[in-house]
């Protein structure tokens, strides 16, 4: 293997937990299968699930061989780590469904094995080929028997539920450290494997699947965990004011995407580029003493946004991103094509009016928002009320004497300004701004 996986590991920090202390380095020396799992909860992986699919990436990269591992019987239950309350059951259908898209989220990631003799390549493989048909009988047996309710209450997941008063654990959930464990088991049998990753929430889950190998097959095998990701103020990572930060396009656009990564605070953002990323130390930590000595600049957010948006929607989507990010904070917003000012303009708050009133407006009927049917134009101030970036017209008045308010991205001096089909962008948008980056975006929609 070129260079030293496990010095690269350290050195990004992902390495929580070990079963072993010596399994970072044999990790240099030997080939290993492993596995990491994944719920089909959702018909999209979210970022939450970036630390993990980027080590399965780094870990085959150095000549393991990894299996991506979907949990199509176990998703059936819902693991209960780090969840208060129990997960809604889902159908065979919602199931289905759901593991079809994060197929496709995880083949992206890694190099496939494409069938008989080509060998290496990583598997993508779904646990209901050996839970699915298996009774009930026989899962008591084979597994349940090998373990004590005190072990398994014991367990953080299951702990944690308990001894709150308000919420409870089902049999259902209280089982699926088995599950998991059994899938362990399969996979070393059915592929050899011998290590699983997963985030800290697993560790419980991860060792008994350890035990369960070691007391069935007499057989060593090993656990990693990486660390909670979280964001500078010690929130959960992936969640916004508008939701969860998804993988998949449709849920998150790449524009939303590369933002997200963008506005990371500079005492978290080193690290995620060490999470995140495949730039090499030098760079990286080049980076870091740029976040120190020049912080304003956001060299480290902006090179951290555009490699993990290419790493997950493809160079081009990033460059595309970063474009239009360049054009909304830099003042050209004016001269996006109409689909990027599109995704620009798609979450930012905004007003729609008819199209008639920026023109064509009947003699002797009222301008203005508000006088209904065609006209000659919109007056400035009253959208500015209208939009919430001023308080009043002599509130606007002032705002725009001040500097403040901006049409389009060019800074506008008429307190009178009338605004006519001329200024819809694409015939359809008006972007206004107050100060730096408090948008309003208005929408001509046909009568």
């Amino acid at each position: 293997m070129a260079g030293s996986i496990a010095a690269d590991l350290r050195f990004r920090g992902v390495v929580n937990q070990t079963t072993d202390e010596g399994l970072l380095d044999r990790l240099d020396v030997d080939r290993l299968t492993f596995y990491a799992g994944f719920d089909p909860t959702a018909p999209s992986l979210h970022v939450g699930s970036l630390l993990q699919l980027c080590l399965l990436r780094r870990l085959q990269t150095a000549g393991h061989r990894p299996i991506a591992l979907a949990g199509g019987a176990t998703g059936a239950i819902g693991d209960p780590g780090g969840k208060s309350e129990e997960r809604p059951l889902q159908t065979p259908e919602e199931i289905d469904r759901n593991l079809a898209g994060i197929r496709t989220q995880m083949a992206r990631f890694l190099e496939l094995d494409e069938g008989p003799g080509a060998g290496g390549g990583a598997l993508l493989l779904d646990n209901r080929q050996w839970l699915g048909g298996m009774g009930l009988l026989d899962f008591l047996r084979d597994v349940g028997k090998h373990f004590t309710v005190n072990q398994m209450v014991a367990k953080e997941t299951v702990r944690s539920r308990l001894e709150r008063t308000d919420h409870s654990i089902s049999y259902a959930e209280f089982s699926y450290m088995l599950l998991q464990a059994y899938d362990f088991l399969c996979l070393h049998d059915l592929h050899g494997c011998e290590l699983q990753i997963g985030g800290s929430d697993q560790w419980g889950n991860i060792t008994m699947g350890v035990e369960l190998v070691r007391k069935t097959r007499r057989r060593e095998v090993f656990g990693l965990t990486t660390p909670l990701v979280t964001k500078a103020d010690g929130t959960k990572f992936g969640k916004t004011e508008q939701g969860t930060v998804w993988l998949d396009p449709e849920r998150t656009s790449p524009y939303r995407f590369f933002q997200f990564f963008l506005q990371s605070e500079d005492a978290v953002v080193g690290q995620y580029l060490r999470y995140f990323t495949f730039l090499p130390r030098e760079e990286i930590e080049a980076l870091d003493q740029q976040v120190s000595e020049r912080p304003q600049a956001r060299a480290a957010q902006r090179r951290l946004a555009h490699e993990v948006t290419s790493l997950v929607h493809g160079e081009q989507e990033a460059i595309r991103a970063e474009r239009a990010s360049r054009a909304l904070f830099d003042g050209s917003v004016a001269d996006l094509d109409a689909d990027i000012l599109e995704e620009v303009v798609r979450d930012s708050p905004s007003t729609s009016l008819p199209r008639g009133l920026f023109g064509g407006r009947p003699a002797g009927q009222p301008s203005g928002v508000d006088g209904g049917g065609a006209g000659d134009g919109v007056a400035l101030l009253d959208v500015l009320i209208r939009a919430g970036l001023a308080s009043s017209k002599g509130d606007g008045r002032r705002k725009i004497s001040q500097g403040g308010i901006y049409v389009n991205d060019r800074r506008e001096h008429d307190a009178d300004r009338v605004l006519r089909p001329d200024d819809l962008l694409h015939g359809r948008y008006v972007v206004l701004r107050r100060g730096k980056h408090d948008y309003h975006v208005l929408r001509a929609e046909a009568p």
